[in-house]
């Protein structure tokens, strides 16, 4: 946990690795995840590279995998999940794997293709066997004698070119949907020489390609004349019929559809085996394909980080350049010495001086982690600056509590949270596939601290589902009141209203110990209270936050050795805030402590005396809260002013008056190497802010500062912070409305809902069957409205007051991850 409030240090290491003991040395360090590999070939294209054939080898079995994890999905299998963490397998193994999943697959291939051939012959055989079976013969042998005794000609001539015609048939089976579009176009095509019949199957038979039910409509057509038998095969074949014998003696059909359905028992028994093999197949494929799958993953990881290194001279060893954890430099250099050690060639490591910017590195774990995540949604920091992530853990629940307070609401959160962490070990939880479920179950610990800090700030406005409730005794008393004032039954019927008077002896008995005082609830000016309370408590919590966050920049001027700028940034920054902003504060807690109920009605205006503190002026009917008050504003606006300059101006002199006297000092080669040996200490503390980097030459040269860019810099920094202060403070007044927001909607909630179910029954019997569905909506719309829309909302107003308020008063966010090498995500 020490990394976490600032990132670790870094190293640029070597390392040289040996040809026959490198595939062995990253397969090791990918087990780890210890370090970043650099691209030393960014020059070269991808296919030029040493390992681009081992690469695609890896490619092609992946395409190989692809396909038979298809093949067990169709199937309607799941693949179990490999055995253990399996190594990265030698690459002599490659071939070996190469063979038994190109066998498997052929085999898996050949195995589907005679199934698909048999279904396809059973098909037919079904599709004929209703074709002979469906009746069409009868209808139309005597459609034909009824147009024969009309058509015929009573006198038959003896002979003739047409006495050898006779009427044929044509039987086969086609989709529904296509059925009218092909009777129609039969009937056109053939002039009415036909006679058609169509019907459909009453039973569906299974499709040979998608195995669901399909709907068949057979058909029988008889014509005269063999032009005319030639237009319907072709309009049959374009509607891809399918076209089946047909026997017109009853007999011949009755063997024919005995043969048929002897044939389809035959297929089936063949095809039940064909299956019964398939499914054999698709075991051995569940047992070889998840190990395998994962090695030939870390494998081709292996070659493409072995892509990224370069060859020596000699041609013997690999060079290699990493980012590491100087922490982790230890545990580097064991792995490569055990990994190297059988082939007799040890590998070696050793720390090179680096120019370029390290790689930030924060651990975290499962608490922690949501915390990070918000701080690099805004940006990655920078090499070793301060990690806002620590102080967010209590920052950023508080804030979203102070929005959403509220003790019955926070306590839902926080039992929602509580589950998840609860179930969080379940596989069946961690590997849920739903993206909503699993943004929650990211941030169940984030969850958890906002639904507990919520129920802490709800029992300090005393609200639980916008009720107050009286945990401890008033400090009003009403007896006291209407003992005083003499309170009548004529006084109360003309008067709804009352007044309790805390200057009354007994009226008020003191403050109440913890939160606001239940009695509220009561009170007319209820909202007015709670405005003037929850406005000022914003800026107070505004200020404190934005002043922190200028102390955090103190530690990062420390770290980086730039102590000019705690005099020349931080301390007029702290000055221009505090002198202003925080005389504001000053304001409103000296008026709370000094003012009290006697003398409340001539209380001066805190509001007033601000305005008044700028315009350098007075107002004689607001009298002042200390003597010399008006010298105090007044020299407090000049002294935030004169930092004005200080904060535009001091550091770029500086700096230019830094560059000056470094181009005056000779310099020498003792000097430049002395540099150079120096560069990983000062690659440490070398990375501050952008103005001093700016125009910086590369590689040994002394860096030549822009006067213009390090002013401009300065001036957009200058104005940014000035209005920031302005901008943000306002800016913490969400932290009043949403508040407010809250509590009157959870109050219109009630009123609207409960409140109306609680009155309108008074047996025991009618309120019970009232409050079942008004309770359900209540709760139903408590949760979508407060609870998701209302936490959603404030959980955004949180996020930009961090970002925007608080971070970029020292956090820069210009940085880039370290992103180890590791085998983390094959082996989930």
């Amino acid at each position: 946990m020490g990394s976490m409030f600032r990132s670790e240090e870094v190293a640029l290491v070597q390392l040289f690795l040996p040809t026959a003991a490198a595939y062995t040395c990253v397969s090791r360090l990918g087990e780890l995840g210890l370090v970043e590999f650099r691209d030393l070939n960014a020059s070269v294209s991808a296919f030029q590279r040493r390992f681009v054939v081992d690469v695609r080898r890896c490619e092609e079995l992946e395409k190989t995998f692809t396909f038979l994890q298809e093949e067990v999905r169709r199937a309607g299998l799941v693949l179990p999940p490999p055995e253990g963490r399996l190594p990265a397998p030698p690459p002599r193994d490659l071939l070996r794997i190469q063979e038994e999943t190109e066998r498997l697959a052929q085999e898996l291939r050949d195995v589907r293709g005679n199934q698909q051939a048999l279904r396809v012959q059973l098909h037919q055989l079904q599709l004929h066997a209703a074709v002979l079976g469906q009746g069409h013969g009868p209808q139309l042998a005597a459609a034909h004698t009824y147009a024969a005794s009309e058509r015929t000609p009573l006198l038959q001539a003896p002979g003739g070119p047409h006495q050898d015609l006779r009427v044929n048939f044509v039987a086969g089976a086609v989709e529904p949907h296509k059925a009218p579009a092909l009777e129609r176009l039969l009937w056109r095509a053939c002039r009415g020489f036909l006679i058609a019949s169509f019907r459909e199957l009453e039973q569906p038979l299974e499709h040979p390609v998608t195995g669901e039910p399909a709907t068949w409509m057979t058909f029988l057509i008889s014509y005269w004349g063999e032009q005319i038998g030639q237009k319907i095969r072709k309009i049959t074949d374009c509607f891809h019929c399918h076209i089946f014998p047909f026997l017109e003696q009853e007999e011949a059909c009755h063997a024919a559809l005995q043969q048929l359905q002897q044939q389809s028992q035959e297929l089936r028994e063949v095809l039940g085996e064909t299956e019964r093999f398939l499914s054999q197949v698709l075991g051995r494929v569940q047992q070889l394909l998840p190990p395998a799958q994962a090695q030939v993953h870390k494998m081709k990881a292996v070659y493409l980080a072995l892509n990224q290194c370069s060859v020596s001279t000699t041609h013997k060893c690999l060079i290699a350049e990493v980012w590491c954890a100087t922490q982790d430099l230890p545990a580097l250099q064991e792995a490569l010495r055990d990994s190297s050690t059988e082939e007799g060639v040890s590998a070696v490591a050793h720390r090179i001086p680096s120019r370029e910017m390290p790689p930030t590195l924060i651990r975290t774990n499962r608490f922690t982690a949501s915390f990070q995540g918000i701080v690099d949604a805004y940006g990655v920091g920078r090499y070793q600056e301060v990690n806002p992530a620590p102080y967010t853990i209590i920052t950023f629940p508080f804030l979203f509590a102070v929005m959403f307070g509220d003790v019955g609401h926070g306590l839902l959160m926080f039992l929602f949270a509580l589950a998840m962490v609860l179930a969080e070990n379940r596989p069946a939880v961690k590997t849920a596939q739903n993206e909503i479920w699993q943004t929650f179950f990211g941030g169940r610990y984030l969850l958890l601290l906002m639904g507990l800090f919520s129920v802490y700030t709800g029992f300090i406005y005393n609200e639980c589902f916008s009720r107050a409730s009286s945990i401890f005794p008033s400090g009003w008393s009403v007896a006291a009141m209407a003992n005083q004032s003499g309170w009548s039954d004529a006084f109360l019927a003309q008067h709804t209203m009352l007044t309790l008077d805390p200057n009354v002896t007994g009226v008020f008995l003191g403050p109440y110990p913890f939160g606001i005082d239940p009695i509220w609830s009561l009170a007319a000016n209820h909202l007015s209270f709670l405005n003037s309370f929850k406005m000022k408590m914003s800026v107070i919590l505004g200020v404190v936050h934005m002043a922190f966050g200028v102390v955090l920049g103190v530690f990062n001027h420390m770290h980086f050795g730039q102590r000019h700028r705690l005099l020349l940034e931080t301390l007029p920054e702290l000055t221009f805030l505090l002198g202003l902003f925080g005389y504001l504060v000053f304001l409103v807690i000296y008026k709370w402590l000094r003012v009290s109920a006697t003398n409340a009605a001539s209380a001066p205006s805190i509001l007033i005396h601000f305005i008044n503190m700028f315009l350098f002026s007075h107002s004689p009917t607001n009298r002042p809260l200390y003597p010399r008050q008006e010298v105090v504003q007044a020299m407090l606006v000049v002294l935030a002013l004169a930092m004005v300059p200080v904060l535009l101006l001091g550091t770029p002199l500086h700096l230019l008056c830094r560059h000056r006297r470094r181009l005056r000092r000779p310099t020498g080669r003792k000097e430049d190497k002395a540099g150079l040996l120096g560069l990983p200490d000062a690659s440490v503390n070398g990375w501050g802010s952008d103005e001093e980097k700016a125009g910086g030459l590369e590689d040994e040269q002394e860096a030549e500062l822009v006067p213009s860019e390090v002013f401009m810099h300065q001036a957009i920094h200058t104005i940014e912070f000035c209005l920031g202060c302005v901008s943000n403070t306002a800016s913490y007044l969400r932290l009043w409305a949403l508040s407010l927001a809250h509590a009157q909607l959870s109050e219109v909630l009630w009123a609207m809902v409960m409140r109306i179910g609680l009155g309108l029954g008074r047996e025991v019997g009618v309120a019970a069957v009232v409050l079942v569905p008004i309770f359900a909506a209540f709760a139903v719309m408590t949760v979508a409205i407060l609870l998701v829309m209302e936490g959603l909302s404030a959980f955004l107003h949180a996020l930009r007051l961090h970002w925007v308020e608080f971070q970029n008063k020292f956090y820069s966010g210009t940085g880039y991850k370290l992103s180890p090498f590791t085998f983390a995500a094959a082996d989930d």
